[in-house]
This record gives C-alpha cells, sequence and structure tokens, in this order.
C-alpha cells in the first residue's frame, strides 16, 4: 500500500526548473519516500503492480519533471527502489524507471512547454506511460534501429503511426499491457523523405481499451520480475495528431518539416539513456549493496564446529576476504557514479545535451557496475553454501542484474561503441604513442590483415572480438581515472 503524503510546502513556491532545497528539507523528502515505498510488493499480478505506481504517482512526492527539476531527487528515488529488489526482484523497478525516466523524462527533453504541462495532468489522473523504442529486429544487441514508422499526411495534417513488417514491431515493452500513453520513437517520413527517429506521445488506451489499430501481445514469463508487463506492440495506420509529435527542436509547419535551433531531435531523446545508465549503474550497486549486507548479517550469526572458540562462517577466510574486496570496489564505484550523477545533473538542470567527455564516462560507469556487480555477486553466492539456495535469501533474483546489463544500452554494445570511437582516433593519427593507443593501433592492423585478404568490414571487427573487448576495457580504465571533470 502507497502511503499519502501532501508536498513539502517549501516546493510550491520554488520557480520551475529551479529547485534547491535545505538538507533538512532533503532529509524530510527522503524520509517521505522511504515512508511511502517501504511496503513493496511483488507476489501481485501485474494491474496491481501498476495500480501500486498510479498511487506513488499521485502523492506528488515525486514529480514527472524532477528530473529536470530536482535530479538528486530522481535519482535517490530510484537508489531507494532498487534496494527492494532483494527482497522483490526487478519488476516494480523497472515500471517505474520506464514511466519517470523514459516516458515523461522523454517529453521533458524533447517537448515543448505546453507538452511538458501535460505531464501535471497525467501525473493527478495517476495516469501511466509506457515507452516504445526497442524493435523485434533491433534489440539491446543491434544497436539503435527503429523502422516504425510516423507518415506526415498532409491532407489531413496528421501523422500515421505503421509497423511496416512483422521485424518492427515494438518489442518488451514495459508497461505495455496497463499504459494509458505511450511515447513511441518512429522514422518520421515527410513528403516521402526519413527524417530519422523522432518522439511522438500518443493515447494508448481509452477507457482501459486499446485505440484502433494498436494490437499487443505477452512477450512470455521470465525468470524474475513477473510483476511486471511486458508486451509486443504492433501499429496498423494508427492516426496522430500534429500535436502528437514532440516539438521542442523540430515540428511540422505549414507541410514543411522544421529543425528549430542546432539540436537535433535525437539527441535529447537520447538523453534518457544518459539518465538510464546512471539510474541503471546505481541500481546494480545498491542491489548488490543490500544483498552483501544481508548476506553478512547471516554468516555474522552462523555458528561453525571449531575444537576451540566459537568461530562464525563471516570469519571463514575466503568469505571474509571477499566482504572486504566488496567493500573497496564497491566504494570506487559508488564514488565514480557519483561524480556521474553529478555531472550529469548539472546539465539536466541546464537542459543541454552532456559533451563526449562525460558520455563515455555515463557509458563507462554503467558497464563497469553493472559487471562488477555481477561478478561479485555471483562469487558471494559461491560463498555460502545452501544459504543461497533458500528463497527468501534474496539471490533468487539475482537475475535483476541481467536486467541491468541490458537495459539502457547492452553492456557489449557499449564497449563496442568505446572501441570503433577509439578506433576513430587511429584513422585520424591521433594520440597513438600512449599504450592505450599502441593497443588501438594493433587492433587496427590486426583489422587491416582481414581487409586486405578480403573481408568486410564486419567480418574484420567480428574477427577480432576479443581484441575489441580487450580495447574497450582499458579505455573504460583510462576514463575511469580520469574522471567526468577536468
Amino acid at each position: 500500500m502507497i502511503r499519502s503524503f501532501s508536498r513539502l510546502s517549501t516546493r510550491a513556491s520554488l520557480p520551475t526548473a529551479s529547485r534547491a532545497f535545505s538538507a533538512e528539507v532533503e532529509t524530510s523528502w527522503t524520509d517521505a519516500w522511504n515512508a511511502a515505498t517501504e511496503n513493496m510488493k511483488s507476489n501481485v499480478t501485474f494491474e496491481e503492480s501498476a495500480e501500486i505506481l498510479r498511487n506513488l504517482t499521485k502523492t506528488d512526492l515525486l514529480r514527472a519533471t524532477d528530473l529536470r527539476d530536482s535530479p538528486s531527487r530522481f535519482f535517490e528515488a530510484h537508489r531507494i527502489l532498487a534496494r527492494h529488489a532483494v527482497e522483490h526482484g526487478p519488476g516494480f523497478w523497472i515500471r517505474f524507471t520506464v514511466h519517470y525516466n523514459l516516458f515523461a523524462g522523454t517529453i521533458v527533453a524533447a517537448g515543448d512547454e505546453e507538452q511538458v504541462s501535460r505531464l501535471a495532468d497525467y501525473q493527478a489522473a495517476g495516469e501511466l506511460g509506457c515507452f516504445g523504442l526497442t524493435e523485434k529486429l533491433a534489440g539491446v544487441q543491434s544497436g539503435l534501429v527503429v523502422q516504425t514508422t510516423a507518415t506526415y499526411d498532409e491532407a489531413s495534417d496528421e501523422f500515421i503511426l505503421d509497423t511496416p513488417h512483422e521485424g518492427a514491431r515494438k518489442n518488451w515493452i514495459s508497461q505495455g499491457f496497463v499504459a494509458d500513453k505511450a511515447v513511441v520513437l518512429a522514422d518520421l517520413i515527410v513528403k516521402g523523405e526519413s527524417k530519422g527517429p523522432h518522439a511522438f506521445v500518443m493515447d494508448f488506451r481509452s477507457s482501459g481499451s486499446l485505440v484502433p489499430g494498436v494490437k499487443i501481445d505477452d512477450m512470455g514469463s521470465k525468470t524474475v520480475g513477473n510483476d511486471l508487463d511486458n508486451a509486443w506492440i504492433d501499429f496498423e495506420n494508427v492516426r496522430l495528431p500534429k500535436d502528437s509529435m514532440l516539438r521542442r527542436y523540430a515540428e511540422i509547419v505549414d507541410g514543411e518539416y522544421i529543425i528549430k535551433g542546432d539540436v537535433r531531435p535525437f539527441d535529447m531523446i537520447g538523453q534518457r539513456l544518459y539518465t538510464g545508465r546512471i539510474a541503471v549503474a546505481q541500481a546494480a550497486l545498491e542491489y548488490r549493496r543490500a544483498l552483501f549486507s544481508k548476506t553478512k548479517s547471516y554468516s555474522d550469526s552462523k555458528k561453525m564446529f571449531a575444537f576451540s572458540g566459537e568461530p562464525v562462517l563471516s570469519e571463514i577466510p575466503q568469505l571474509e576476504a571477499l566482504y572486504e574486496e566488496n567493500e573497496e570496489r564497491l566504494g570506487r564505484l559508488d564514488e565514480y557514479v557519483g561524480e556521474c550523477e553529478a555531472a550529469l545533473s548539472e546539465v539536466l538542470k541546464e537542459g543541454g545535451t552532456p559533451d563526449t567527455r562525460l558520455v563515455d564516462c555515463i557509458a563507462t560507469a554503467k558497464v563497469k557496475a553493472v559487471e562488477d556487480s555481477i561478478e561479485m555477486v555471483h562469487r558471494l553466492r559461491q560463498e555460502v553454501g545452501s544459504f543461497a539456495l533458500m528463497a527468501d535469501a534474496g539471490f533468487k533474483h539475482t537475475d535483476f542484474l541481467q536486467c541491468c546489463k541490458f537495459a539502457e544500452g547492452d553492456s557489449r554494445i557499449l564497449m563496442s561503441k568505446i572501441a570503433r570511437d577509439r578506433l576513430r582516433l587511429v584513422e585520424k593519427g591521433q594520440d597513438m604513442d600512449s599504450e592505450e593507443g599502441k593497443q588501438a593501433l594493433g587492433l587496427a592492423m590486426a583489422m587491416k590483415g582481414h581487409l586486405d585478404k578480403g573481408a568486410s568490414k564486419q567480418e574484420a571487427w567480428d574477427k577480432e572480438w576479443k581484441g575489441v573487448y580487450e580495447l574497450a576495457e582499458t579505455v573504460m580504465d583510462r576514463v575511469m581515472t580520469d574522471g567526468p571533470t577536468v
């Protein structure tokens, strides 16, 4: 059950996009959020889980615009909810971040003032949103590809949203069975010309039923998080009003496609991937922290047989060493991810886009936090015997980390991009004297060897896949050392 809390009174007097709170107010907010979410449940249907989120949004503790206006609260809310994943799995956390980060956050980033203002109405009504980006033939291992189309119909001054083939169906769309609204990414077609991916906000359901032309089905049962609904979505010539296109940076005027300013629309839509990567990195760390804490509480009290003394499981040398190693590694990642959050928060409050350095830092934070957590949790499982098999020990929800691995950019995709960007510097003859540069040059020469034998660029890349990921690891180590700020 979600407890009801009124908005902190100091907040209403502050102007939009300029929210600064005292430490005392922030502590009060954190206490209120903890209290509102302390009784999370996972042994519920996805409809019941959605109702919990509807009620939580209506408390107004976290506004749909807080990603811009109060990023610290946005990230703290995610961290607190992630701690429940040890007991309840990832379902509610994913439902929450889909609504606040992907759905609402995209509107905040790419919508104009009038479109953003509608979020307050959605929140007051407890309406939920889903986010349609991933497609069947463009999943987490494919990178960003959008084949769904939104064709501008000049005669009606509308867009026609369509799934041209089965491979373009939106796939694994969280909250697809309950969402009232949707932000859909589609290739905008104007006068027969593709303008690239743009975001459209639409009524997904009307009076509880899907709008005409929308078809969905269930992705099936999962290992964890079955309190979360996941759907594939097919659009068949769904007509959307012209104001459905998020138009802060582009719109249709008198039948013509107009770009506003120097920012590409998708660059701002991509902001949600950056905020999401920080949220996912922190979720992985919070899950790991909670699981290690719970396990250590058990091992501290688990007595062991001994010929003398009264040792406990935590004193077994390998487990004691693992706890110490985890504290050191977790502390370093906490600090680094926190630096990335702080740097990104400043960008969000200014309404800008992160520079290349910060983008690389955020990708590194996501990969390192998730992969390190997967490793350490797996090692912990191996050292605590039958405790890891107990239903209430928390290990049954470790696939939460698997969700973190592919969410907001799969680790392999992010590492491939990091390596590819580094190879581009080699192609330009830049920074080849460092050890990292020499490693990149070696990989480039190995790939050239395959090209000289007639291989395609993709084949050469695939043959050297180990070298690709090794280079990415080297770059990420350097990025972590340098940090997000000069």
